[in-house]
């Protein structure tokens, strides 16, 4: 029987996908039964078009007994509170990124989750994807050698989707800005696949509509003995190829078509979407992992994921305490930016920004 669950706001366009993909994949055993949005044309929209109750108060959706977990992908600024109520209720959570806005909203629901003792996990596409799964295995399995750089570019193309500027995405008070938004994607991949860095430095411009601001920035992760890990985001980007690239003394990893603007541009046929040089053989290798056509099928195959771990078949996919760390490293680029200094991870301006 499938498990009966909740959406908590229809805010993040990425639980539409998931909804998507629960419903033309009955074996995936989830069935979203209700919903709740501050939003009422929104609430509606999402209604008709994954058939689902609508419910006028979030605390008359958390209160039904047959509903065992929420997803909540609501405003960023909200995410603290609805948190707090779903543990309260004793529901397993699954949260939208990023974790919060701020780092006090982080530890109330990093504290939520340890008091009332629920499931919990973040909804990080990028932990999930099956070729960045292949790339963290080369370089734990020592394939690569010693790890000297990774460098992960992650982009949106802003000025061609429209009215975004007049959205909730790009509002300081209901989600900061894109950099915080969607950057956040590429800080957790780094923090998944190299762990907890020392230091931070980095650069975030405004450079198209002010109305989008944060919309270009480079941050480097520092890690004593190496690797040297770097994030490049722009969300001014039309066009784009290569995702990541990781070099190590036995050989390197190439990794194409793995974020939006790479996956809506023409490509060569047949072309390999993540590749792999040994030294010791000295050729590429090619891995038969399949590129998706378009981004949005990476954001739906995480649809599985989110079911395994409710159903209790795999643990989450990022714990509350590991999404509060990548907040942190996220946040530290805010510091470095408008300090023009390198940042500690346990520096206490992080906690004021």
């Amino acid at each position: 029987m499938p498990l009966e669950i909740g959406i908590l706001g229809f805010a993040h366009g990425h639980v539409n996908a998931y909804c998507t993909r629960w419903r033309k994949e009955p074996g995936l055993d989830i069935k979203v039964v209700a919903g709740w949005d501050h939003d009422s044309a929104r609430l509606a929209k999402a209604a008709k078009d994954h058939g689902v109750e609508p419910v006028a108060n979030a605390d008359d959706l958390l209160a039904r007994k047959n509903i065992t977990a929420v997803v909540i992908p609501v405003e960023t600024s909200m995410h603290a509170d609805l948190v707090e109520k779903a543990a309260a209720a004793g529901k397993a959570i699954v949260l939208q990124k990023p974790m919060a806005l701020t780092m006090p909203q982080a530890d109330r629901i990093v504290d939520a989750v340890r008091r009332r003792g629920v499931p919990f996990s973040m909804a990080w596409q990028m932990r999930c994807d099956p070729q960045n799964l292949k790339m963290k295995e080369l370089m734990t399995s020592g394939a690569l050698g010693k790890v000297f750089m990774i460098r992960r570019r992650h982009g949106l193309n802003v000025p061609a989707m429209g009215n975004l500027a007049n959205t909730w995405t790009a509002a300081p008070d209901k989600n900061r800005d894109i950099w915080a938004d969607d950057a956040s994607h590429a800080i957790d991949f780094i923090h998944w696949m190299v762990g907890v860095p020392e230091t931070v430095t980095s650069e975030i411009m405004s450079l198209d509509n002010p109305k989008v601001p944060m919309d270009n920035g480079m941050a480097i992760f520092r890690y004593p003995g190496g690797p040297l890990a770097e994030v490049y985001c722009s969300f001014t980007c039309c066009a784009a190829e290569n995702t990541t690239e990781i070099f190590g003394s036995k050989g390197s990893a190439i990794q194409n078509y793995g974020d939006n603007p790479s996956c809506g541009v023409p490509r060569p046929k047949d072309a390999p979407g993540l590749k792999w040089y040994l030294k010791e053989k000295k050729d590429w290798i090619y891995s038969d992992i399949p590129s998706p056509a378009a981004h949005g099928e990476r954001i739906a195959n995480l649809a599985g994921p989110i079911s395994d771990f409710l159903h209790g078949k795999r643990p989450p996919i990022c714990t509350a305490e590991e999404g509060r760390t990548s907040l942190r490293m996220l946040l530290a680029c805010y510091v470095s930016t408008r300090e023009g200094r390198r940042v500690k991870l346990d520096d206490p301006a992080i906690d004021k920004v």
